[in-house]
C-alpha cells in the first residue's frame, strides 16, 4: 500500500480510528486516575579511598571507580534491606522494601545514587536517610581487613534525603502521551486490518478487480427519496436523483447500434435495492422523453406492485398462459408515463416459464412497443431466472450493494450469466454513502428542480446516442491507424 492508500482508508474508516483512539486514551487516563501515588527520595554517596600519600591518589581514585558497581548491588541485598528495616522499625518485610529501592552509579565517578519509593514522601525520605547509613556502614566493613581497624575506603553522604511531595507515579503526561499515540496507532492499524480483509464491493476498483464491465452509475444512499413517489424524488435536486441522470446519461452508450433496447436488471443477492434502482432508472428515461416498459419478472418473490401501489393480480404470468392481452395487463404509472407490467398470480414454474415461447414472444412485443424495457429480475445467486432472461434481451445491468455485497458474489454472479451465453452491460454501485461535502456545495449550484419541457425529447436523446457512437468509433478507426 501507498501513502495516498492509507490515508484513503482513514477516511473510509474514520470511526474505527477515532474510537480506538478515545478508548485506548480512556483507559490511559483510567489507569492514571486508579494509580497509587508514588514518592521519591534519594540520597548521594561518595566513596574514597584512603591513600598515605598524593602519588597513590591517582591509583587508588581509580579502584574505588573499578568497585562502584558491586558497591551498588550491595543497596539490594536482602540483608541490607532488613538491617534498614531494623533501623526504622520493622514496619516493611526486607522482601518488599528492597523491591522499592534503585541504585545509579554516575559514569567515571565514585559517587553513588540511591533512591527509595514509597506510598507516603516522608516515609521515603526516612527509608532514603537509613539507607545512606546502613549502605555506607556495609561497604567501609567490607573493606576493612581483618589486621586492620579501619576501611580503606571512607563512604559520606553527599547529598542528604530530602523529602518530595511531587508524586513520580503515575505521569499524566507521560500516560496521556502514550495513550494517544498507541490509540492513534492502533486505530489506524485495525482500520488498515478491516481494509485488507474487507472483500465487499465499495469502489469502481473494486468491481475492475471482478469484471471488465463498466461501471455505469454510483447511487447514493437516501432513505427519504427512495420512499417518495419515484417522479417527485427524480424532480428534486437532490444527489441521489443527480445520480440516477448520470446512469440515464451512461446508459445511452450501451447497445447503442439498437433503436429499441431491452434489459434485464439483477442483483447477486436480495436485499441489494435492485428493483427501487429499476423503478426510478425507467422514471428517468421516461423524464428524458423515452417510450418505456416497466416489467416484473420476479414470478418467485414480485415488488414492484407493492412499491409502485398497483394491481398486481394481473400481469406476466397472465400473459404468459394467455389469460389476457398484453394491452390489458398493462398499467401507466402516474404521469410519467412508464408502463409497468406487474408479475400477476405467483406460478409454481417460474424458470419454465421464463424459457417458454411465450415468453419469446413477449419479449418481441415489449421490444416493439417500447424504446427501452427494463426487467426486474430475481436475484442471480439463488436462482437461474435472471441468468435465463439475460440469453433473451440486450444484456444484464448488474446491481450491488456498496459495502455488502463481496467481491467473490459479484463473481459468483458474473459466471452465472457467461455461463449461459448471456452478456452483463454494466454495473451499478449502490446504496453508497452520501457525501456532506456534496450536499452542501457541489449540487447546490446550478441546479434546480427539473420541468417536463426541460427534458431532452426522445428524437434528442435518440440522437444524442447515435452521435456518441459515432464519435466512438471514429476514435477506434483512428486508434487503429
Amino acid at each position: 500500500m501507498e501513502l495516498k492508500d492509507y490515508w484513503l482508508t482513514i477516511r473510509r474508516r474514520w470511526v474505527v480510528v477515532l474510537l480506538t483512539f478515545l478508548i485506548v486514551l480512556g483507559a490511559a487516563t483510567a489507569y492514571t486516575a486508579l494509580s497509587t501515588r508514588l514518592y521519591a527520595s534519594n540520597v548521594k554517596l561518595y566513596v574514597a579511598t584512603q591513600t598515605p600519600d598524593v602519588a597513590t591518589a591517582a591509583s587508588a581514585g581509580q579502584f574505588a571507580s573499578q568497585q562502584m558497581a558491586s558497591y551498588a548491588e550491595i543497596a539490594g541485598y536482602t540483608s541490607t534491606a532488613q538491617a534498614v528495616s531494623d533501623v526504622t522499625g520493622g514496619s516493611l518485610p526486607a522482601e518488599d522494601l528492597a523491591e522499592q529501592v534503585e541504585t545509579a552509579v554516575s559514569p567515571d565517578t565514585v559517587n553513588l545514587t540511591i533512591t527509595v519509593t514509597d506510598t507516603d514522601p516522608v516515609e521515603a525520605q526516612a527509608l532514603a536517610a537509613a539507607y545512606g547509613t546502613v549502605v555506607s556502614d556495609r561497604i567501609e566493613g567490607f573493606n576493612t581487613p581483618t589486621e586492620r581497624t579501619t576501611s580503606f575506603v571512607t563512604v559520606s553522604v553527599a547529598d542528604a534525603a530530602e523529602v518530595d511531595t511531587v508524586p513520580v507515579s503515575p505521569q499524566p503526561l507521560r500516560n496521556l502521551g502514550l495513550g494517544a499515540v498507541i490509540g492513534l496507532l492502533l486505530g489506524i492499524g485495525i482500520a488498515v486490518m478491516r481494509d485488507l480483509l474487507d472483500t465487499s464491493v465499495s469502489s469502481a476498483e473494486d468491481v475492475q478487480q471482478v469484471t471488465d464491465a463498466p461501471i455505469l452509475g454510483h447511487i447514493i444512499s437516501d432513505g427519504a427519496a427512495a420512499r417518495k413517489e419515484p417522479q417527485a424524488a427524480l424532480r428534486e435536486p437532490t444527489p441521489w436523483s443527480e445520480a440516477f441522470r448520470v446512469l440515464r446519461t451512461n446508459m445511452q452508450f450501451v447497445e447503442v447500434d439498437h433503436d429499441k433496447r431491452m434489459f434485464v436488471v439483477s442483483s447477486p443477492l436480495p436485499g441489494e435495492g435492485k428493483s427501487t434502482t429499476t423503478v426510478n432508472l425507467a422514471v428517468t428515461l421516461a423524464m428524458a422523453g423515452q417510450k418505456v416498459a416497466l416489467v416484473d419478472c420476479d414470478l418467485r418473490r414480485p415488488m414492484l406492485a407493492t412499491r409502485l401501489d398497483v394491481d398486481g393480480g394481473v400481469g406476466t404470468t397472465s400473459v404468459l398462459i394467455g389469460q389476457v392481452k398484453l394491452d390489458d395487463a398493462l398499467q401507466t404509472l402516474d404521469d410519467s408515463g412508464v408502463q409497468v407490467l406487474a408479475s400477476g398470480p405467483i406460478p409454481p414454474n417460474p424458470s419454465e416459464l421464463l424459457q417458454s415461447q411465450a415468453m419469446g414472444e413477449l419479449i418481441a412485443d415489449l421490444r416493439e412497443r417500447f424504446d427501452v424495457v427494463l426487467l426486474d429480475a430475481p436475484p442471480l445467486l439463488p436462482v437461474t431466472d435472471s441468468a435465463i432472461l439475460a440469453t433473451q434481451v440486450d444484456g444484464l445491468l448488474l446491481v450491488t450493494r456498496h459495502g455488502k455485497t463481496t467481491r467473490d458474489q459479484l463473481d459468483h454472479a458474473l459466471e452465472r450469466v457467461s455461463a449461459v451465453g448471456g452478456k452483463v452491460v454494466g454495473v451499478v454501485i449502490n446504496m453508497a454513502p452520501s457525501k456532506t461535502a456534496g450536499r452542501s456545495y457541489g449540487y447546490g449550484y446550478g441546479y434546480g428542480p427539473l420541468e417536463p419541457g426541460h427534458e431532452p425529447s426522445r428524437r434528442e436523446a435518440r440522437k444524442e446516442r447515435k452521435t456518441a457512437a459515432r464519435a466512438a468509433s471514429s476514435r477506434g478507426k483512428r486508434t487503429k491507424v
